[in-house]
């Protein structure tokens, strides 16, 4: 069954509003037809125009999803896409407001920035693997709009993937100088471990979610462009932050990438 125009509509409105408001909504599941996926592409793509008619700078996608922990974390069974802004990212060593994101949680990723145009969706691994340029480590900073984290694939998906910040670490590497799937990750907060992980837990391999993602952008006219920036999963369990925490992801070849939370 096909959801209601004008509840894609409604659905839009409601995260338009949380973001602008800083007040999250409930979930807008129920608006939408059940396992009606395709309708929260459509809101997400509603509320994508606004942001880039308000002058908002597209600069990649992130992957949603990609972790098996994840998604047993949030009630999902499959990855999903979001776009990034110039204005999410964050200078590594620039302290966050908390309140920049509502309900936030830190993910450790590998960011892969892409150095060509993939606007064909029957790309292969081969395609991929030569056109990343290259890879750093990175600290995603997710929200959700949707009060309580009360979410299931609909929500996320018309949520913009749950997206919020990102700090990008300073150590470039290029594929063959470090291994995307069985590289090992530790995320710590405060010093102390709270989630660690493996770029298998990305679909296999980073990789093989940058080519889902690649191939899925591709088909619907959006293709990844060079220069973008590809968030390609989480390598762990995301965590929670409070003001004044200071988490630090480290992962095997790529270095470490820190994100400060200013105190209250």
């Amino acid at each position: 069954m096909a959801s209601d125009q004008n509840n894609i509509e409604k659905a839009a409105d409601l995260l338009f509003e949380a973001h602008n408001t800083g007040k999250p909504c409930s979930p807008i599941r129920d608006l939408l037809a059940e396992g009606d996926v395709d309708a929260a592409y459509a809101v997400q793509a509603i509320n994508t125009k606004r942001f880039l008619d308000a002058g908002r700078r597209l600069v990649g996608r992130k992957i949603g999803l990609t972790s098996r922990a994840v998604q047993t974390q949030l009630g999902v069974d499959q990855p999903d896409y979001g776009m990034l802004y110039a204005d999410m990212d964050v200078a590594e060593g620039e302290e966050v407001d908390v309140s920049r994101v509502l309900q936030p949680k830190v993910e450790a990723e590998i960011a892969f920035i892409m150095g060509d145009d993939l606007d064909d969706e029957r790309l292969t691994t081969a395609d991929i693997l030569s056109s990343i340029d290259y890879a750093v480590a990175a600290i995603e900073i997710v929200g959700s709009r949707v009060a309580d984290w009360d979410i299931r694939i609909q929500d996320t998906v018309a949520d913009n993937a749950s997206s919020g910040l990102f700090v990008l670490g300073h150590e470039p590497k290029i594929l063959g100088e470090f291994d995307p799937r069985l590289c090992g990750m530790v995320m710590e907060c405060r010093g102390e471990p709270v989630s660690v992980g493996a770029g298998a837990a990305c679909l296999g391999s980073p990789v093989s979610g940058t080519l889902w993602l690649a191939r899925v952008m591709a088909g619907v006219g959006q293709p990844l462009r060079k220069g973008d920036i590809v968030l390609s999963g989480a390598l762990g369990p995301m965590a929670p932050v409070v003001p004044g925490d200071v988490v630090e992801a480290r992962i095997e070849g790529l270095g470490s990438v820190r994100a400060n939370f200013a105190a209250a």
